[in-house]
């Protein structure tokens, strides 16, 4: 089922996330199933349970090619539970970054270029990767939702924080953020 996606400054965004206890439940493949139909529907590169009013710590993203993000390269759908992420060195990249929860703004947020993520699938069997470039911002930014981030509190200069079509007005036309 497609949900509505909670939008910045819902303080629902604000609270950090629980831990799924039971893998492999109706419920979590009906919430897993609603992040699916619901990131399709918006065309996203990723979505978090806490964007959707459900307060677990469950992210799911990938994406083949994006009209938000067309020079990026794909990135594997993954759905990701009770995530641990781990910087693989202190390097951090400039990169600019939209949300769901932020409709129609992007900005330029600092991210660990290489990081290793570790959870669980939705049957509980053990996911970890190493990851680079988008792969892992877009890893980092889902998982910043379990915490009650959203990017805008990342971002160190706000001169490059701006609507997406005047930014970037070659992308008017893709869907809003």
């Amino acid at each position: 089922m497609i949900r509505d996606v909670l939008r910045m400054g819902d303080p629902r965004l604000w609270q950090p996330s629980a831990p799924v206890k039971r893998f492999g439940t109706p419920e979590l493949e009906s919430l897993l199933q609603d992040l699916r139909d619901t990131m399709a529907a918006q065309t996203g590169a990723g979505l978090a349970a806490p964007q959707i009013a459900v307060p677990l710590q469950v992210v799911i993203f990938g994406v083949e090619k994006s009209a938000r993000y067309p020079d990026a390269p794909p990135v594997p759908y993954t759905e990701l539970i009770n995530p641990v992420l781990t910087p693989l060195s202190d390097e951090m990249e400039d990169g600019w970054e939209g949300c769901l929860s932020v409709p129609g703004l992007r900005g330029v947020v600092p991210r660990y270029t290489e990081l290793r993520y570790e959870g669980f699938d939705g049957q509980g069997a053990k996911i970890a990767r190493e990851v680079s470039g988008f792969h892992a911002r877009v890893a980092q930014h889902e998982c910043d939702h379990l915490l009650g981030i959203l990017y805008p509190m990342r971002m160190r200069d706000f001169t490059r924080f701006g609507f997406t079509d005047i930014v970037f007005p070659e992308l008017a036309d893709a869907a809003a953020d």
